[in-house]
This record gives C-alpha cells, structure tokens and sequence, in this order.
C-alpha cells in the first residue's frame, strides 16, 4: 500500500512556515485498519542548518487496487526499533500472513513490495543476502536486520518484505546508497516487530525498563589516568529514577550486572533491555576503592 504523508516545516533563517511532503509504505496487520510501517515515515525529524521538519501533520493511505484515499491517525511511534502503527477507519480488510523471520536463509528468495518513488504498488524480487545483520541507520539507532538485494528505493520503507510462500517476514527500512553501491537494503525481521506494535497498539508507546543513568565507558587507560577502574562511570543520575531510588550515586563505577562483567553502555543496556519492569537486577559498583552490591528494580522508561 501507499502513504502520504504532509509535513510543516519550520524555516530557521527566515522565521517562517511551510509544508513537504513524503511517500511511504505499510503492511496491513489487522481487518480493522491497524497499519504497520516505520516511524520515519510518519515522524520525520529531519532537519539542517536552515530548515526543520516536525511531525506529520496529516497521513493519507491508498490500499491496493483501490483508489480511495483515507485518512490515517498515528496510534503510537517508537523511533529505537523505526517502527510505528497507523489507522484508518476501514473494516474488513486482510490482514498480512506473517513468517517466521527467525527461519529466513542467505541465498532464499524474497520480494520487497512498496510504494517507491510514488510510483503506487510496485514490488521487486531478490534474495536474503544476509540475516542477523547490525545496522545503524542515520538516527544513531542499531538494530538487527535482514539484509536483501531485492531493489528498496525511497517510498519503501515501511513496506513489507516477502518469501516464497507469500508471507512477511520483515519490514523494508533503509538501504545503502552511493557511487559503486547497488543491492544492498535492509529489513526489521517480522518476528521482532510483533512485541512493539503490539504495545504502540495497547499503550500508545513501547514501554521499556529504566535504570535512569546516564554513562561513560572507562577502559583500562581512562581508568588508569583518573584512579577509576574498568566499568560505566555514572555521570549523570535521573531524578526520582530506579537507580536514584536503590542508592546508585554520580561517581559510581557499575562493574558487573547480575555477577557479569560489564565495559560499556551498551553492555548494560543489552542486559537491562532482556529484563521486565518491576524485574530486580544486581549491579556491583565501585565506589571510594570499594567494590559493593547495589539491588535495583526496574522503573518504566517515561
């Protein structure tokens, strides 16, 4: 299917408002509507020097061999996984079969199916050049990716990204683009987008545990020149955070997590986010020299 989607744009030089447009695509994911695509095509943050986009301030959807345009409303973004729902007020409708991305091969067949450029429903074939593949896109957000040759263009994002069997198994999202570069997209695996839309459905928004730090990453020679040791210097301490509340202090060095030893931010973050809210988790921290166990219970990421 196709998405339209109108932006303002707020010019920074000359003090003024406009508007932009921008094509996108989604998969169906219920009879009542409920639309799957990523949250950069309905919650652009672009921006420069001169110019700054914000939200979208109307969506409209165009399904296939139907040349209705309804009107969608954003039920919920999640900008860490570039996903998002949408909603148009249609019933009936069919709803996407989806795979099992955890079960997607190199070398299988698979076919991207979008909206690019504009052009209406338009679908492309390739293979899976790649499963479980980390990528950053332009946001600084990492995830898992399916990796394809099947042609992604501008419009696709969002659209779905097909087997053999005629069944999602993920959702088109970027693709690597530049001289010398050719067959080279990305897909969010199926499988990992059946928890988010289901929260953004229910909450609104993916509710996510909190620690409420924010870290520095202290290898041997950072260390070595402070008098600090190896781990996550706790640089800043939210307010009211679940950290604040166990006692965690600006200063502190969180070594391990539940008995592991822990290096970087990210280190941490992947052992937090395995972990529910209200989940206790032990972090060991060093502290004036000492090393001691602080128990934390996992708050809601506001």
């Amino acid at each position: 299917m196709g998405i339209s989607v109108s932006y303002s744009v707020n010019s920074l030089f000359y003090n003024s408002q406009s508007s932009a447009s921008a094509e996108g695509s989604g998969v169906i994911i219920s009879d009542d509507g409920y639309i799957l695509t990523n949250n950069h095509v309905v919650n652009s943050t672009s921006s420069s020097s001169f110019y700054e986009l914000g939200k979208a301030t109307k969506i409209t959807v165009k399904l296939y061999n139907d040349d209705t345009e309804y009107e969608a409303k954003i039920v919920g973004t999640d900008e860490q996984t570039d996903l998002a729902v949408i909603k148009i007020e249609k019933d009936g409708l069919t709803a996407a079969e989806l795979g099992d991305s955890d079960t997607v091969q190199v070398g299988e067949f698979c076919m991207a199916i979008g909206n690019p450029l504009g052009l209406g429903t338009t679908v492309t074939d390739g293979i899976v050049s790649a499963v479980n593949r980390e990528v950053t896109d332009e946001d600084n957000n990492s995830y898992t990716a399916i990796q394809t040759n099947a042609a992604i263009n501008s419009g696709n994002s969002g659209g779905a990204l097909v087997n053999s069997k005629g069944q999602v198994i993920g959702i088109n999202t970027l693709k690597v683009s530049g001289d010398g570069v050719e067959g080279v997209g990305f897909a969010i695996p199926i499988n990992s987008t059946k928890d988010i839309y289901q929260q953004l459905i229910e909450y609104n928004k993916v509710k996510r545990p909190y620690l409420g730090i924010g870290g520095i990453n202290v290898d041997e020679d950072l260390a070595r020149v402070n008098n600090l040791t190896v781990g996550i210097y706790v640089k800043t301490l939210d307010t009211f955070s679940a950290a604040e509340k166990a006692g965690i202090k600006v200063g502190d060095v969180i070594t391990k997590v539940d008995g592991k030893d822990v290096k970087t931010v990210d280190e941490l973050n992947e052992i937090k986010n395995e972990k529910k809210i209200g989940d206790k988790i032990t972090l060991t921290i060093w502290r004036d020299g000492k090393t001691q166990d602080i128990e934390v219970t996992l708050g809601e990421e506001p």
